[in-house]
C-alpha cells in the first residue's frame, strides 16, 4: 500500500509542477505578445509595458488563450493595424514556444 500512496504523491506533486510551469510559460508568453503588438500598435518604452499589462490582465477574463487573442484583435481593429487571425495566433504559438523554453532553462 504504501508504495501505491507515494507513486500517487509522485504524480500530483509532478502534476502541480507541470501546471506551475505552464502557468509561468503562458504568462510570460502573454507579455511577449503585449510587447510585440505594442510594437504594431506604435507604442514604446512605458506605453509598451503598461499595455504588455493589459494583455497580461485579459487572461483572467476565461479559461484559454480567446480572452487574450480578442484583446489583441480588438485593440489592432480599433488602430487599423492590419494583422490576420492567422497571423496573431501564429505568434502566440510560435511565442509559447519560446516561453515554455525560457521558463525551462531558468
Amino acid at each position: 500500500m504504501t508504495s501505491m500512496k507515494d507513486r500517487q504523491e509522485g504524480f500530483e506533486r509532478k502534476f502541480a509542477m507541470d501546471e506551475e510551469l505552464r502557468f509561468k510559460a503562458t504568462a510570460r508568453r502573454n507579455k511577449l505578445l503585449g510587447l510585440w503588438a505594442a510594437e504594431k500598435l506604435g507604442k514604446s518604452g512605458a506605453d509598451a509595458e503598461a499595455y504588455a499589462k493589459e494583455v497580461i490582465a485579459s487572461d483572467f477574463e476565461e479559461a484559454g488563450d480567446e480572452d487574450v487573442f480578442r484583446k489583441v484583435r480588438r485593440d489592432f481593429d480599433a488602430a487599423g493595424v492590419q494583422q490576420s487571425d492567422h497571423q496573431i495566433r501564429r505568434t502566440m504559438e510560435e511565442l509559447l514556444a519560446e516561453a515554455a523554453e525560457s521558463v525551462r532553462n531558468s
